[in-house]
């Protein structure tokens, strides 16, 4: 029960935040509408599919990574800079429950977000909704959802401020959300070494594993999908990248982790 009463206070407290509201909720849907306008809804050459059937999952993620990474991190480092963690600790509530209760509270708005967005592609322009696969895209956007959080958490752990977490957390994401199949098409040109460094990081792993559940240039259940030419399309690396990059920043996190700010 104080799990979930704590998780309903963050949640409140996010939606009294409208900055955060609209760069984790509203901004992915005009991304959606500016991009679907400047390209056209037109088929992307090579690809197979319109502008917005590959932009609507795209942005459905940049929405889970912009609440479960970068709100996180955000809100729990000023949490963390006005003492409110330091207070927490002289409360009944166990640390643990807190914590859980903050992701919990992220992952509800980064589904809020990320169905919003869907729900916008289908509705306005027309993207085909694939719903044999949605149980495979639902278990990719929990694993990059967790995943994201765990990032989130590490980066508040080795960041003294919210200032410097915001900063840090602006500079990884950003960048990285250009070499991970989220704003640049494919057949964009692009060097060689993009796509490189991107498969390093998990963002590009998550965008693509969630973008085949709605691409019909693929046959299958989601988990793995034959194309034409019989070469079968598994989602299990992508998740296995993930998982080990939210293990790992979960251990970094809880190694690092401090409830009370420290002197610059």
């Amino acid at each position: 029960m104080m799990l979930v009463q704590e998780a309903i206070h963050q949640l409140r407290l996010f939606t009294r935040r409208p900055a955060a509201v609209f760069f984790v909720v509203a901004m992915p849907l005009v991304l959606l509408i500016v991009l679907t306008q400047l390209f056209g809804n037109e088929k992307i050459q090579g690809l197979g599919l319109n502008t917005a059937q590959f932009y609507t999952p795209a942005l459905a993620v940049f929405g889970v990574v912009m609440a479960c990474f970068t709100y996180l991190a955000v809100s729990t480092a000023t949490a963390r800079d006005l003492g409110i963690l330091k207070r927490i600790r002289g409360t009944p509530m166990p640390p643990w429950v807190y914590i859980c209760a903050r992701i919990i509270a992220v992952s509800v708005i980064a589904f809020i977000s990320l169905l919003l967005v869907i729900a916008t592609g289908a509705l306005a322009f027309g993207v085909e909704i694939i719903w044999e696969r949605v149980p495979a895209a639902a278990v990719v956007a929990v694993t990059g959802a967790l995943c994201f959080a765990s990032l989130g958490m590490m980066v508040t752990a080795l960041f003294r401020s919210s200032e410097t977490v915001q900063a840090a957390s602006s500079a990884a994401i950003m960048p990285l959300a250009f070499v991970s199949d989220i704003f640049v098409r494919p057949s964009t040109e692009t060097s060689e070494w993009v796509p490189l460094i991107g498969n390093l990081f998990p963002l590009r792993h998550f965008s693509i594993a969630f973008q085949r559940a709605f691409d019909y240039a693929y046959e299958g259940n989601g988990f793995a999908l034959p194309d034409a030419d019989g070469i079968v399309y598994s989602i299990l690396p992508h998740m296995g990248v993930m998982a080990l990059w939210g293990i790992g920043a979960a251990i970094i996190a809880a190694r690092f982790f401090r409830w009370e700010a420290r002197a610059i």
